[in-house]
Parts: structure tokens; C-alpha cells; sequence
């Protein structure tokens, strides 16, 4: 692995933290604070602006489950500044187990402050995983 995959897969994995963590501050480092930052939850639309993303965040953490992510299939794709990971996450909760498919764009921070070169989320996709989706070999 490049340095730019380890520090894509280190953002990425900063991410899950943060989720599983329900803390809304490291979730925020995490994120690109810009009108381009798009989020798609499962079920629901998609939200464009870290505006709307970081309020969807503050909604979820409210809820009084927890949930735990392991992570299969990563692959980190790096093209310049942009990079991507696809996966699958396989979340436990107190009532139910699920797998959910995500694709986690990355854009290098080029704004000139303080995390310069550092790698934020600029969107994520989420989808639920069905028994009857398709297995493609």
C-alpha cells in the first residue's frame, strides 16, 4: 500500500469511529464542510450540503441504538486528489444484525488551513443489502 491508500483507509476508518461512536465533533472532522458534500442512509434521500449531512448525523446519534461496523471487501481506489472506498457494512445492533453496501468518496483538503493534504468525505452512499439481491460471480 501507497501513502495515499493508508491515509485514505485511516479517513475511512475514521468515519466508522466516529459513527460508532455517535460523537457529531469527530464526525465533523471527518466531513468536508462544503455545498458539494452529499450523504445517502439507507431509505432515505439524498442530502446535499454539509448543512443537511451534518444535521442528518446529529438526528441519527439521538437514537438510543448502538451499532458496531465490521468492515469486509474494502477496496481504495486513488485517482490524484480524489479517492474512493467501496465495501460492505456489516452493522450489529442491540436488535438486529444487517448488511449494507456503502461507497465513500474522499477529496484531498487543498484549503489552505491547518489539515492541508488531509483526506475529508465528500459522499457517502449507503444501501441495504436483500436477500434477494443479485450475486454477480
Amino acid at each position: 500500500m501507497n501513502g495515499d491508500t493508508e491515509a485514505v483507509l485511516a479517513a475511512n476508518r475514521a468515519f466508522y469511529e466516529a459513527f460508532e461512536a455517535r460523537d457529531l465533533d469527530a464526525m465533523s472532522v471527518v466531513w468536508e464542510h462544503t455545498d458539494r458534500a452529499t450523504c445517502t442512509h439507507p431509505g432515505w434521500t439524498t442530502l446535499r450540503g454539509w448543512g443537511q449531512v451534518a444535521a442528518s448525523w446529529y438526528a441519527l446519534f439521538q437514537a438510543a441504538q448502538r451499532l458496531q461496523f465490521i468492515l469486509t471487501d474494502e477496496r481504495v481506489d486513488v485517482a490524484g486528489d480524489v479517492a474512493w472506498v467501496s465495501l460492505n457494512e456489516n452493522i450489529l445492533g442491540v436488535e438486529a444484525g444487517a448488511t449494507v453496501a456503502a461507497v465513500n468518496v474522499f477529496v484531498r483538503d487543498d484549503d489552505g488551513g491547518p489539515h492541508r493534504g488531509e483526506w475529508r468525505m465528500v459522499v457517502h452512499h449507503a444501501s441495504v443489502v436483500t436477500d434477494s439481491s443479485p450475486t454477480i460471480q
